[in-house]
């Protein structure tokens, strides 16, 4: 496992998914952003869900997805449903 396993929420599946986007780091993960890194593992895994987006979200923040304020949250959920119904 790499440096990304070693960010809350991520485990060995979503880091190799992210490696395999071309993700290998903290700051090319934070300079990507959740939305961007997460519609690059949704093409390669359909069943990407909205829970991903909240454990990339949280480990870019250093933070629980459980821990993500209220507005982000609804942010996120917006963004998924918006691009789950395209």
């Amino acid at each position: 496992m790499g440096e990304l396993s070693m960010l809350p929420n991520i485990g060995k599946e979503v880091e190799l998914q992210l490696n395999k986007v071309g993700i290998k780091s903290l700051k090319e993960l934070q300079e990507l952003g959740s939305k961007q890194a997460w519609m690059y593992i949704k093409n390669i895994d359909d069943s990407a869900c909205i829970q991903r987006l909240y454990a990339i979200e949280g480990a870019i923040r250093g933070i629980k997805k459980s821990e993500l304020p209220k507005n982000v949250k609804e942010d996120l959920k917006e963004f998924y449903n918006y691009v789950s119904n395209k």
